[in-house]
């Protein structure tokens, strides 16, 4: 028996500063997860999932990833989306230095 579809978003990295972005209905790229269009229905999802892997010249790397709906709106389910927000870990800036650290 499948599982049943869970809700979605449709994230790849933009193709030229390498960012994470996610797919907004209005058939923009944000980089803000909580402006990303949540797909709940699989047959819509696949379809959104074709559309961003028709702009090659803007994204790479596209894929459905599980969200859970917060009160913010989407929020990562599993820890990999987490972190793929935060940006690279080899170093502090941009997004790290945006969002406090702890010190070890």
């Amino acid at each position: 028996m499948p599982r049943p579809f869970t809700p979605k978003v449709v994230t790849a990295n933009h193709l030229l500063e390498g960012d994470v972005i996610y797919q907004t209905a209005g058939n923009n790229w944000t980089r803000e997860l909580s402006e990303a269009e949540v797909l709940r229905d699989e047959a819509v999802a696949k379809t959104r999932l074709s559309f961003a892997e028709q702009q090659a010249a803007t994204v790479v790397g596209a894929y459905l990833a599980d969200v859970k709906v917060g009160p913010r709106g989407p929020e990562p389910v599993h820890f990999r989306e987490d972190f793929r927000r935060t940006g690279p870990s080899n170093y502090h800036h941009g997004k790290q230095a945006e969002t406090p650290q702890p010190r070890t």
